[in-house]
């Protein structure tokens, strides 16, 4: 079976669950060579090809090569639409990425006060994730562990922080889920406790377990730290998840100054076989930019 006619099976055995209107009435298949490396495309990033309607972005990143999809807002859909989407994913063999598990608290602290009002709210919110992660076939979620409390020592916030995290394993192992914590950029998110590769590594180590580990944001890294392969290989044991953004702008690779081909070649080389999100924008609009975005990607994938 050809990739055109893979993508109308599949389709035709999804209709039920996903309702009216499908790419193939409505958008020409070309069934494209899939990339190698598990790009993960997000809901936005294709609107002007699919109007933004999450089912049609399934089918239309399908087509267009991709094999995996991420949806930092999936807890907050309905539940019926994570039925769906889930589905519609397992039946094209695109893999579900991270969604963000909890509140994140951008301007207060909340895991780094020790608080435990504010623990049992995080937890109680990882438990919910966890059915979440079992609607749409995920293995991951993005966890922050929120802003600074500049009232107390560092060394106390991270104590507060690991305990925290070892309560939330202890929740999402028995499931063989991970949540996978993001160090975050001083210039965007100013504040924010978990800034750096070392320190998420320190964290990710204390906790000692395999549901706790780092989701290395390039863009993020490379406004904090640079010097990405170093540091790639310095936390490559506690590594689950990469995301993916160029500097400056956030935008698809090529438009910035990092080599994401030899990045995502080292990645590769090191025998990383798992996602790689797409967190960034479009450097052009409309559907010429969201072609764009798409070659991009094709002239950085592994060879």
């Amino acid at each position: 079976m050809n990739r055109r006619t893979f993508v109308k099976s599949s389709l035709a055995a999804s209709a039920a669950l996903a309702g009216p209107a499908t790419l193939s009435a409505s958008i020409p298949l070309t069934g494209e060579e899939p990339f190698k490396m598990k790009f993960a495309t997000h809901l936005g990033m294709f609107k002007e090809h699919t109007g933004g309607d999450p089912i049609l972005h399934l089918e239309f990143i399908h087509d267009k090569g991709f094999r995996a999809y991420e949806d930092n807002g999936m807890k907050d859909r309905e539940e019926g639409l994570q039925r769906k989407m889930g589905k519609l994913m397992e039946v094209m063999g695109i893999e579900m990425g991270v969604f963000v598990a909890h509140k994140i608290y951008w301007n207060e602290p909340n895991l780094a006060s020790g608080d435990e009002n504010l623990r049992e709210e995080f937890l109680q919110q990882i438990r919910e994730s966890v059915e979440v992660a079992k609607r749409v076939n995920a293995k991951w979620m993005t966890v922050v562990p929120g802003h600074i409390d500049p009232r107390q020592d560092m060394g106390y916030q991270t104590a507060h922080v690991i305990e925290s995290l070892r309560q939330a394993s202890a929740i999402l192992e028995p499931h063989g889920l991970a949540m996978v914590l993001e160090p975050l950029n001083f210039r965007d998110h100013p504040g924010l406790f978990l800034t750096k590769a070392a320190q998420a590594y320190e964290i990710c180590r204390a906790v000692d377990s395999p549901a706790c580990k780092i989701l290395f944001d390039i863009y993020h890294q490379q406004i904090t730290e640079g010097n990405l392969i170093p540091n790639i290989e310095k936390a490559w044991e506690e590594i689950a998840y990469f995301q993916i953004g160029d500097n400056p702008g956030r935008k698809e690779p090529t438009t910035g100054e990092i080599n994401y081909r030899n990045v995502f070649q080292f990645i590769h080389d090191k025998g990383y076989t798992g996602i790689l999100g797409m967190e960034h924008g479009n450097s052009k609009p409309g559907k010429d930019g969201e072609m764009a975005v798409i070659e991009a990607y094709r002239k950085v994938d592994v060879r």
